[in-house]
């Protein structure tokens, strides 16, 4: 396959607001021992991105400098090492960064082949959200099939994933969202909806015997109000806190209650602790996929050049599910 040696990206122009993002263009970049290079055809957009293009989340160290945590595409060459892939293979990748560019590096052991009837655009939806809901759900929470599970945020990108594997998984769901319309997204999904301006989700889950397990991605005066919600020996993992990492908390409940709080942000960890999410989603999330008991909530496409539209449609939250960039007509 003849490679071009320049390619389109979107950068980080300085820190900022979607406005800093600017088209650019660079060197095609080489897979190195152990990594694939993906032609890109669609980008995740994700929170994360808005945190990095806004310098609050720096890349790792010998990671792209370039926004973009997952995509899809085909496999364009492979670098030293590589076994099981072919170039030209249909492929969705958790990325260390350079998303938002026409080909992208990844290691190989954190790339997926794209589900069977799943296209490209939904393929490029999947590896960030699974990679973090099962991580933080399944390995770290441990839910198990008729425990109730408590997802905030319920119709974004995280919460839609979430509310469909903790039901593939026998769970009972529960999910919070900030209107009727989101609400209505959480119920198709197989969620009990809970409006978070109308209702107070501590007491709904503690008429039901409360949660076992919260997923939060809010923080702030959330943290206090989820140890209320939660069942005795319940858990808490946390993934963001979009409203603030601080809390004043009684810890004398989680001794007396037996409480776990856990939580975890994916792209610090090792590569081969990602690795090993990827096996498992390939064991246990792929099959879901492929069954058709998950499938991505699309909320809204805009061109690579676009990405300053995307980052600013996301940051107004009144997207449902999962937003993307097309960066070229699916190949």
């Amino acid at each position: 396959m003849q490679l071009p040696d320049q390619m389109t990206v979107v950068e980080i122009s300085a820190a900022g607001g979607p406005e800093v993002l600017r088209p650019a263009t660079r060197a095609v970049p080489v897979p190195a021992q152990g990594e694939l290079l993906i032609e890109v055809a669609y980008a995740g957009v994700n929170r994360p991105d808005a945190l990095q293009r806004a310098g609050a989340y720096k890349a790792p160290p010998c990671a792209s400098d370039l926004p973009g945590l997952e995509c899809s595409g085909r496999v364009a060459a492979i670098g030293a090492g590589v076994s099981g892939w072919a170039v030209g293979d249909a492929v969705c990748a958790l990325l260390p960064g350079g998303g938002y560019a026409e080909y992208a590096l990844c290691p190989a052991a954190h790339a997926l082949p794209v589900p069977a009837g799943v296209d490209l655009k939904s393929a490029a939806c999947l590896p960030e959200t699974c990679f973090t809901v099962w991580s933080n759900v399944v390995q770290r929470g441990g839910l198990k099939s008729g425990e109730r599970f408590l997802v905030h945020g319920g119709s974004s990108g995280i919460g839609t994933t979430a509310i469909q594997i903790a039901k593939a998984l026998g769970a009972r769901v529960f999910a919070t969202a900030g209107s009727d319309e989101k609400c209505r997204a959480c119920a198709d999904l197989g969620a009990t909806a809970i409006n978070y301006r109308e209702a107070n989700f501590v007491d709904v889950l503690r008429a039901e015997g409360g949660a076992d397990l919260i997923l939060d991605m809010v923080g702030g005066s959330y943290i206090a109000r989820n140890i209320k919600a939660l069942a005795d020996d319940g858990r808490m993992a946390f993934i963001a806190f979009l409203e603030s990492p601080k809390a004043e908390i009684n810890f004398a409940q989680v001794m007396l209650r037996r409480l776990t709080i856990t939580g975890s942000t994916l792209r610090p960890q090792s590569d081969a602790a990602k690795a090993g999410i990827a096996r498992e989603l390939r064991e246990k999330v792929w099959p879901m996929v492929e069954a058709g008991k998950l499938r991505v909530v699309h909320d809204s496409c805009f061109p690579l050049a676009e990405a300053a539209q995307a980052h600013a449609r996301m940051e107004t939250s009144q997207h449902i599910g999962k937003m993307v960039l097309q960066v070229r007509s699916p190949i």
